[in-house]
């Protein structure tokens, strides 16, 4: 397991990774693969309250609330996995989860990084882009134009 700053970061990082990935994706990762694993939690779903600041730095305030599906399992070799992902998807947040738990294991990492994480961070990046293209061809400019006497 992980102690240090770094590896925290990394894994806060592929935590919010599986977290938006696919359900697609995240099957045709983990099809024929055969995981042993314990279940800690199982999936369960819920609501979560979504809170936002006014202004992105003032008060606080609730936007309404959100589907969530969570679980917690072991693995076979020991390392636990998590996964919270938006929706009722069971089978989802159990493949995030062992996603989650096979990418604290050094020797699985780097293969995980290559088949999984790159492709999601691909897909995520392209997805962002569409919007922000989709959003930028609506943008309208003002002009305020003068008259001369004034």
């Amino acid at each position: 397991m992980y102690d240090s700053t770094e590896a925290q970061q990394a894994r806060r990082e592929w935590l919010g990774l599986l977290s938006r990935a696919p359900i697609e994706l995240l099957e045709a990762w983990g099809a024929g693969r055969a995981q042993e694993y314990v279940w800690l939690k199982r999936p369960e779903s819920g609501l979560a309250m979504v809170r936002a600041r006014i202004g992105a730095t003032g008060d606080r305030f609730n936007v309404g609330e959100m589907t969530l599906t969570r679980c917690a399992l072991r693995m076979a070799g020991g390392q636990h996995g998590v996964a919270y992902v938006q929706g009722r998807s069971a089978r989802r947040a159990e493949l995030a989860a062992i996603a989650d738990a096979l990418l604290q294991d050094p020797n699985e990492r780097d293969a995980l990084e290559r088949d999984l994480l790159q492709p999601l961070r691909a897909r995520i990046a392209a997805s962002r882009a569409a919007r922000a293209n989709e959003s930028h061809l609506t943008k309208v400019e003002f002009l305020t134009v003068s008259r001369g006497d004034e």
